[in-house]
């Protein structure tokens, strides 16, 4: 909140205003990038309603995960489909990292 003022002032003027708070207990925050996921362990947040328009206050520890293709995944593609490792791979690549569709893909084939 705001130094010097009183928590149960700030909610009532806050009431007054329309604005609504709500913490959200969160374990870890995931926000899905197109080449990479920006992770948020130990989060704080904070959903904020005001008139009608939702907003989200999030803080935590951030880290960056880089999205690739995992040899796992692309043995489950194999051994599910029977093709060779680099058109799993390349299933893969063309699903975006999505196993099912990518599976799924090679079997209508």
């Amino acid at each position: 909140m705001m130094p010097g003022i009183d928590p149960k002032k700030m909610q009532a003027l806050m009431k007054q205003m329309g604005i609504k708070q709500e913490e959200i207990d969160a374990i870890r925050v995931i926000i899905e990038k197109e080449d990479e996921n920006i992770v948020i362990e130990n989060p704080s947040v904070i959903k904020v309603n005001m008139s009608g328009s939702e907003s989200w206050q999030i803080t935590g520890d951030s880290k960056i995960e880089e999205k690739g293709i995992s040899t796992e995944d692309i043995s489950i593609v194999m051994e599910k489909t029977g093709v060779s490792e680099g058109e799993a791979r390349k299933a893969l690549e063309d699903s975006k990292g999505d196993l099912s569709e990518a599976i799924m893909g090679l079997s209508e084939e």
